[in-house]
């Protein structure tokens, strides 16, 4: 008989969850003005709105929080936290911040002018929004491939090499500072991008005087479908890879919330000193001095132990078969998915799923409240609310796919969870022909609407 199996960790703690009533959470979501953002986590039953900060930190992890250096400047932490993105990536340049977008913000408030097209891979929201705020504009280079949601390809966060460079020939290199390629691609279902494809972008970087900033939040998942989908991997560990990745770019951003597997932080790093001396005048403003950038020196030290944790092929393995459950336990109920499944998260084709609610009655969100009101689960619309209104026109923009994201915490769930949430989607979906209407928007504010956006019944 064959050997089933096992997670690589056992349980050391837990945490108790409560089960709520049908009732009890029509109320909540009511009273949350159908924003699932507005619900308390005691609301919830299991909690997949995002994997961003939420994941189970390790017993070596909570060790290296007891040993954190508070120094306000040059902590142990800091130097053992740089030492380590160092080995990982190459990047001699560091600077801490307490989580992505921070990252993001110091980056962009540094680099980034009014006018400057940034072109990447289906950036993603934070990401378009501080290159928005600052009246730049995102430009999507992603492959056609990543947008028809039935089409197994194995790396559909590829950017295309045509539209990149015609974007690059058609402008002046001032006006693109740089290229963003966003390791796994969230936008379009947590999909990889291929080292071939990294090595082609920075050749077209070079070749038009720019520069490539990844934004890294899902690197180790990256490297990891590198190593099962890319000829000429295969025997090579996640480190390697990683480090080969991070060959074909000139700095990047970090939250470090996701593959870092800590509840806080993030951070840039650079291979070159001019972009460290520019974001360091406006790391001193937002963050922090600048060895700790708004993260405490525990934090750091877990972090730190966390990245090590996270290049490690048996927890990868652990972490992205567990997402493939439950994307083939939707699939064996007839529920459409995106596929190939992602790094982090099942994305469920909310358009199919719904397809005679109206894109302006936004199926994703009316699919993300069913799910809550049927077990308590809460996931996150990636559609037409998140795409936010055109910053000229003011019009809703409505991309190409129309999602709800399932992310999955790291090492937090079990599979028997993944089946709550594969049975709770074939409930709705047997009655699906029931749901008439989706939901509209009652209140918003300019940019990043999705996570206050107050929205009622159509």
């Amino acid at each position: 008989m064959k050997i089933p199996y096992a997670e690589p960790y056992k349980i050391k703690m837990v945490e108790q969850i409560q089960k709520s009533s049908f009732e009890e959470r029509k109320k909540w979501i009511k009273d949350a003005k159908y924003n699932l953002f507005n619900l308390t986590g005691k609301q919830v039953f299991i909690d997949l709105l995002t994997d961003s900060g939420t994941g189970a930190m390790s017993d070596k992890q909570w060790a290296a929080l007891m040993t954190g250096d508070e120094s306000y400047a040059g902590s142990d932490s800091y130097y053992r936290l740089k030492e380590m993105v160092k080995k990982l990536t190459g990047f001699e340049y560091f600077l801490p911040t307490h989580q992505g977008r921070a990252a993001e913000n110091v980056l962009f408030s540094a680099i980034l002018k009014e006018g400057n097209l940034i072109p990447g891979n289906a950036h993603f929201d934070t990401t378009k929004g501080h290159i928005e705020f600052r009246k730049a504009v995102a430009v999507d280079c992603t492959v056609e491939k990543a947008f028809d949601p039935e089409l197994i390809y194995p790396f559909k966060g590829n950017l295309d090499l045509e539209k990149l460079e015609d974007i690059l020939k058609k402008n002046p290199s001032e006006n693109i500072p740089f290229i963003i390629v966003t390791l796994t691609c969230n936008t379009t279902g947590g999909q990889p991008v291929s080292m071939q494809n990294l090595k082609s972008v920075q050749g077209l970087a070079h070749k038009y005087n720019t520069k490539v900033i990844f934004d890294s939040a899902r690197f180790a998942e990256n490297a990891y479908f590198i190593k099962i989908r890319e000829k000429g991997y295969r025997n090579l560990t996640i480190k390697e890879i990683v480090k080969e990745m991070f060959r074909y770019a000139d700095g990047m951003t970090m939250s470090s919330k996701k593959d870092g597997i800590v509840n806080i932080g993030g951070f840039m790093a650079f291979r070159d000193r001019d972009y460290y001396d520019r974001a360091s005048v406006y790391n001193i403003m937002f963050e922090g001095y600048l060895t700790y950038g708004g993260m405490a020196g525990r934090d750091m030290n877990a972090l730190a132990q966390g990245l090590d944790e996270a290049t490690e092929f048996n927890y990868l393995e652990s972490r992205i078969n567990q997402v493939a459950y439950l994307g083939e336990q939707c699939s064996k109920y007839g529920i459409p998915v995106m596929k190939p499944y992602g790094g982090h998260a099942i994305f469920v084709n909310a358009s199919k799923f719904l397809s005679n609610i109206p894109r302006e009655e936004f199926p994703a969100q009316t699919l993300a409240i069913e799910l809550y009101l049927e077990a308590g689960v809460r996931g996150v619309e990636l559609g037409a609310i998140m795409a936010d209104r055109d910053p000229v026109t003011r019009k809703n923009r409505f991309p190409e796919l129309e999602l709800v994201r399932l992310a999955i915490p790291r090492r937090a769930y079990s599979y028997t969870h993944m089946d709550v949430v594969a049975a709770a989607l074939k409930n709705i979906y047997d009655r699906r022909n029931k749901i008439k209407r989706g939901v509209k928007i009652v209140k918003e504010v300019p940019i990043l609407r999705h996570f206050t956006v107050e929205l009622k019944k159509c």
